[in-house]
């Protein structure tokens, strides 16, 4: 006969079996290990969280938080019902546009974190963000940056035709004109979003913010590389113009209304028209604190 000590209900003991008269230890019982671990995911819960008590506190959009947020099992799915529900038209539908998006999105994972890290950006960098529902939910800025992304997917890919359309629907959607071409990276905030325009060559590095009416353009009808290079951590105020293929370097501020037509080094402010530096960028990191003071310090 065999015996076997229970601890939590998982047998751990291990059973002796009686053999002709000789006891032999037998392999020991094992619990069935699971077949399938949850992920961990903290943000993407919060999103869920936050929906559910929306939903509580004003259940007329419940409607329209189930079907946007309650309703998917990751901020992929997500995001894909978003972007195809707001760029589908009579001109492709919302089922082919969210079929698009999701195959990006299993294609190319680093847009899910682009998209993670846009959002934790705009949480972090916005006083008027107080959830991380919001973004999704209503920040044209979030939800044009993330449709930008995936036209630029599809134009790295080849899909040029496709890319042009997700530009041209984000144009007409969000007045976010971005070219598909153009590289953006990642832990963007663009606040408010309105005539926001990037060309096909510029750049955009890491953890920057701009305001609206920002234009990253061209000065002329150069077909070649003709926009401006963005580094990490920089801030553009409203309404300032790049303009030609100039680098503004990193953790540098570009003053609301400026026209730069010359190149930024690191670390400082800008300002004017035709912008001249004016001063220092005012702390170390001026794209998070979003300091657009002259001549003041964090």
């Amino acid at each position: 006969m065999g015996s076997a000590v229970y601890l939590n209900g998982f047998a751990l003991a291990v059973t002796v079996l009686s053999v002709g008269g000789n006891q032999k230890k037998a392999p020991p019982l094992m619990a069935n290990p699971h077949s399938k671990i949850t992920a961990v995911d903290p943000v993407w819960d919060q999103i869920k969280s936050d929906a559910q008590k929306a939903v509580s506190d004003e259940p007329l959009i419940g409607g329209f938080v189930h079907a946007t947020i309650l309703h998917h099992a990751s901020i992929e799915k997500a995001l894909s019902y978003r972007v195809a529900a707001k760029l589908s038209s009579n001109e492709m539908s919302m089922m082919v546009v969210h079929e698009i998006v999701e195959q990006a999105y299993a294609a190319d994972p680093a847009l899910v974190d682009a998209a993670r890290a846009d959002l934790v950006a705009i949480y972090e960098r916005d006083p008027a963000c107080h959830r991380l529902l919001q973004p999704i939910l209503y920040f044209k800025g979030y939800q044009a940056v993330q449709a930008y992304r995936i036209g630029h997917h599809l134009w790295v890919t080849g899909q040029r035709d496709l890319a042009y359309f997700f530009q041209m629907r984000v144009s007409e959607i969000f007045g976010v004109d971005i070219h598909p071409g153009a590289r953006i990276g990642k832990g963007i905030m663009i606040d408010h979003a309105h005539s926001i325009v990037i060309g096909e060559t510029a750049v955009v590095g890491d953890n920057v913010s701009m305001l609206h009416s920002v234009t990253l353009g061209g000065t002329g009808k150069e077909e070649e590389d003709r926009h401006p290079k963005i580094a990490d951590g920089v801030l553009i105020g409203a309404g300032a113009k790049v303009l030609g293929n100039i680098k503004v370097g990193h953790c540098s501020r570009i003053a609301a209304g400026s026209v730069v037509l010359e190149e930024v080094p690191p670390c400082k402010t800008v300002a004017g028209i035709p912008a001249r530096i004016v001063g220092e960028a005012g702390c170390d990191q001026p794209a998070i604190s979003m300091n657009h003071m002259l001549g003041s310090s964090e």
